[in-house]
């Protein structure tokens, strides 16, 4: 039976890929055929209706809370020019040199990173990052690779992130933060590489020009901040408030954001619009939140469903036989088997991979820790290299490049991190 269930997952990769299904109805269809064919009855203890459908849906309800909150603070950042301030700064700040430039709207990238995740985090750092990149001679696929590489060196310390990973493989989320410091050396390093060696190996290209950051003589003072639509410099320290209290105070991570969405509110807006500002951003955070929230209802049920004991039972000897326990061999392996998380494959983290996560923790394969080791390294890569990820496709098309030009460029730095990743995982939990 096990072997049956493992081809009816490659059905669904295969579903997912040829985009025959969209992920969340592949993943809810694969959960329920898991069940079935596990021998779980309709209803009652480990059924399909009551412990699949009833009991998954909800599972990760915390995390699609984070998420919400997340996706409201980075509508803040937009609407009250908190980002784009962010940005502008920088590239006053670097000038007319281009590596300056890239690194400063890397950082800037990073920042908004730790907010919100996926497209709206491309888009906040983007949309005047990579036209300003451009405008000073970054070629068009090192920009929006740029965006994408500061996004994953702020994942780490994203907070719905920790609170995913906690969720869906039951850990502490103070085991979950411990790792991401951990990988978040790696992703700087890949990060900073990529600027300084895709700009030094691709030169300088001149294609674009950008009004909105090249400086007006005699703009100065309020009136300049006015009209570019700035924020205070003290709002721009929104981003970190909600880092600072999950890390420097242990401050769970619901209410570090909500601290994050306040500071943003009071900092920006008259005491008679904060009700109306509130309420429209929070309206947005649903519309940006809807699609990973569609997507993490979908894995709580098929997380139900591999852990179901009649999918245990029939698993175990199947993916224990080709699980590797000796360190070099985990590395090498699970190294290797990195591009099977792009394209939406069996290893993304944000799909099937998260069954097969369940799978080698529900039987005892790997230690709980050690998969989150392997789960948070390919996330890196899936974040930043995947042609079908939205902050990928939306960075590329606003470049005016392919997605699949940016997984080309970017993949060698995110599959280091991965590598480095999966180090401290041996090293550490095997």
């Amino acid at each position: 039976m096990g072997v049956v269930i493992l081809l009816v997952m490659a059905a669904g990769v295969a579903a997912m890929l040829s985009r025959k299904l969209p992920t969340a109805f592949a993943l809810v269809l694969l959960a329920v055929v898991i069940a079935f064919l596990a021998g779980a009855p309709l209803t009652g203890k480990n059924s399909v209706f009551d412990t699949v459908l009833q009991e998954g849906a909800p599972a990760l309800a915390a995390t699609m809370i984070a998420i919400l909150l997340g996706s409201w603070l980075g509508k803040l950042l937009e609407e009250t020019g908190i980002a784009g301030t962010l940005v502008r700064k920088i590239v006053e700040f670097g000038g007319d040199r281009p590596v300056f430039v890239a690194l400063g709207v890397l950082a800037v990238s990073a920042l908004v990173g730790t907010v919100t995740g996926s497209a709206p985090a491309a888009m906040l750092a983007g949309l005047i990052g990579i036209p300003a990149m451009i405008a000073v001679g970054i070629p068009k696929v090192t920009a929006a690779g740029t965006i994408l590489m500061g996004i994953a060196a702020g994942m780490p310390f994203e907070l719905p992130v920790w609170q995913f990973f906690s969720t869906a493989l039951e850990l502490p989320v103070d085991t979950v933060r411990g790792f991401m410091l951990k990988l978040f050396p790696f992703a700087l390093v890949a990060a900073t590489a990529y600027v300084l060696v895709e700009s030094r190996r691709r030169g300088v290209e001149h294609a674009w020009s950008l009004k909105s950051v090249q400086k007006t003589p005699g703009s100065r003072g309020s009136s300049r901040r006015q009209r570019l639509g700035d924020a205070p410099w003290y709002a721009l320290l929104t981003p970190v408030v909600p880092l600072v209290l999950a890390l420097g105070f242990d401050l769970a991570i619901i209410p570090s954001l909500l601290a994050g969405v306040l500071y943003a509110l009071v900092t920006t807006t008259r005491p008679r619009e904060m009700n109306r500002r509130l309420l429209r951003t929070l309206y947005g955070g649903f519309e940006v939140a809807a699609p990973p929230i569609t997507l993490f209802v979908a894995i709580g049920i098929l997380l139900a469903a591999v852990k179901l004991p009649g999918a245990v039972d029939a698993l175990e000897p199947l993916v224990k036989a080709v699980s590797p326990h000796n360190a070099v061999l985990f590395v090498l392996v699970f190294t290797l088997l990195v591009p099977l998380c792009l394209y939406r494959g069996p290893l993304n983290v944000f799909g099937l991979g998260a069954g097969i996560a369940g799978v080698l923790i529900a039987t005892g394969i790997y230690p709980a820790v050690a998969v989150l080791g392997m789960a948070t390294s390919y996330n890196q890569v899936f974040g930043v290299a995947d042609p079908t990820s939205t902050q990928t496709v939306w960075s590329a098309q606003y470049a005016g490049v392919s997605p699949q030009q940016v997984m080309v460029r970017t993949l060698p730095y995110v599959w280091a991190v991965a590598l480095g990743g999966l180090c401290v995982t041996a090293a550490t939990y095997l």
